[in-house]
């Protein structure tokens, strides 16, 4: 059982009929977040190429590191199960056109996630590491947003992953194939679209870029205002945070509803588009005052920089 819910249960937030209702997922819905991804990314891209400056690149970088950060959070949506109500479609399309694009195994994936809120903000979370060295310096902080943005970052997480899939030679390929087949599938046949309309030129400025780039940067604060600087480890409902975030935020540093995260972690069956429900139920229901609850993307980086 998840330490998550050694204390508070799914049954003492939503009752019986609450969680049925909210827990039904939709093939329809899973579609729509996902046109709705690729969408905003194919107009960004088009906005460039039809009105080539400086404006525009900024705007469509921008635009697309965000949705690129909105496939990571649809391939996350998948690994729970929720992003279709097939698990074929989840399994299918979550990897190839959600986790794929962005250079993750979702099967590798899955298996760091789940003990992650099984084990939250504990020794035993695989993902600590991106919480405990919060908060930090002001110089800190920008030296690691400048490392986001230009770039190293990337090149250094790619270079780590790649290695440690290379270490044993006994199993190497296995463990290539298994990481990489999708990826490199998806690759080729979206390199060769761009080769053929003879925009190469837009793959690399307006995809390469902007994930090596300004997706690192949402991403970083993204993760740091989930579990980074919290008040209590070993409360459920203070060692994550939920995020009140603006049109501004929600098109950069949280799209599809990733900052209702305490909401996320107490009930993960739930998809990503009932979540704002759930803060809604938990409010009302008294839990809002325990919650630790941020009021923007600014105090958390205030936050996490203030030493």
């Amino acid at each position: 059982m998840s330490t998550q819910w050694l204390t508070i249960k799914p049954s003492d937030i939503l009752d019986s009929g609450e969680q049925h209702r909210l827990r039904q997922r939709s093939d329809m819905m899973g579609f729509w977040l996902l046109g709705h991804c690729w969408g905003v990314i194919a107009a960004a891209m088009a906005l460039f190429a039809m009105f080539p400056n400086a404006l525009t690149f900024l705007i469509a970088i921008t635009i697309i590191g965000s949705r690129q950060l909105g496939l990571a959070i649809l391939q996350h949506e998948a690994s729970h199960g929720m992003l279709f109500r097939s698990r074929s479609l989840n399994e299918r399309l979550g990897q190839l056109i959600a986790a794929s694009p962005m250079l993750i195994s979702m099967k590798s994936y899955r298996i760091r996630h789940m003990a992650h809120h099984r084990f939250t903000r504990t020794e035993k979370d695989p993902e600590n590491y991106l919480y405990t060295p919060f908060p930090v310096s002001k110089s800190s902080m920008a030296r690691k947003i400048l490392r986001d943005l230009t770039g190293i970052v990337f090149i250094r997480t790619q270079i780590g992953i790649f290695r440690f899939l290379w270490g044993d030679p006994e199993g190497r390929l296995d463990r290539l194939k298994a990481f990489y087949g999708n990826t490199v599938v998806f690759y080729t046949i979206f390199v060769v679209g761009f080769a053929l309309a003879g925009r190469m030129d837009l793959f690399l400025l307006m995809w390469v870029l902007p994930m090596a780039t300004i997706q690192q940067f949402f991403l970083r604060i993204r993760n740091i205002a989930e579990h980074a600087t919290i008040p209590d480890i070993e409360n459920p409902l203070k060692n994550s945070r939920t995020t009140l975030a603006g049109p501004f935020e929600r098109m950069t540093f949280a799209p599809y509803f990733v900052n209702f995260h305490i909401e996320h972690h107490m009930v993960p069956f739930v998809p990503c588009w009932r979540l704002k429900e759930v803060h809604k139920i938990m409010l009302a229901k008294g839990f809002g005052k325990e919650m630790e609850i941020a009021k923007g993307y600014r105090d958390i980086i205030r936050m996490n920089a203030a030493a």
